[in-house]
């Protein structure tokens, strides 16, 4: 148990990958450098199975991207609603990356989603747009004139819901990697050999494009609120 506490730690601790050399120096952490490949991953595939698209006689290539995007869009659009369908890019996105930072740690590389840092730079990211997305379909005066509803005084409560938010979204997402990762060790302790092997693809396959359907799907349905 000392070493898997040990383990914990580790994992828990936000390492230094490199330092940029200005202002005295600017920590860059192994969580953005591993999100900076992911990205880059995904901007190089985007460009690379987007290129010579054709509107008659497309290649197999280009139904399988098509049907991939159609499929995630409406996926997130069905959440949405009509209403609040310009907000299906963003989460489509959201939910990419998410889904490639839980699944990278197949790879070796740890999962950006294991950093609270990370966790939290994405609800905050979904909270500002919860509330401009009822801002937007509202106008200033009628968004801030629902906190007073459906009695004017749970308005404290209507305005604590803001910041308990997007706290329930980050210590979701990250309370669950953690977790996974926790069972994991727990399971090689008890039969390194062949047990983990299965775990691992449930993990960090199955379980962690879950808890990126899970983090829009909230999001999505906050944002369908914000806006009815």
């Amino acid at each position: 148990m000392e070493e898997l506490a040990k383990e914990l730690m580790e994992e828990l601790a936000c390492e230094t990958a490199f330092t940029i050399p200005v202002f005295g120096g600017i920590p860059v952490s192994e969580s953005v450098v591993v999100t900076w490949l992911i990205m880059a991953i995904l901007v190089i595939l985007s460009i690379c199975m987007t290129r010579n698209l054709r509107v008659e006689s497309p290649s197999r290539r280009q139904v399988i991207v098509e049907y991939c995007v159609t499929w995630l869009q409406n996926l997130v659009k069905g959440f949405l609603g009509e209403e609040a369908k310009q907000y299906v890019p963003y989460l489509v996105t959201v939910i990419v990356y998410i889904g490639f930072s839980n699944v990278i740690g197949l790879f070796g590389m740890k999962p950006p989603t294991k950093d609270m840092n990370v966790t939290a730079a994405l609800a905050v990211m979904s909270i500002v747009l919860i509330e401009y997305s009822g801002i937007h379909a509202k106008g200033v005066k009628k968004w801030a004139k629902g906190f007073t509803e459906p009695v004017a005084i749970i308005t404290p409560i209507n305005i604590l819901e803001i910041f308990i938010r997007p706290l329930s979204l980050c210590m979701r997402l990250f309370g669950n990697v953690l977790g996974a990762f926790v069972v994991m060790e727990l399971l090689k302790i008890i039969m390194p050999a062949f047990l983990p092997i299965p775990f691992s693809l449930y993990f960090d396959v199955f379980d962690g494009l879950l808890q990126a359907y899970v983090f829009v799907f909230l999001t999505s349905l906050f944002i369908k609120e914000a806006v009815e």
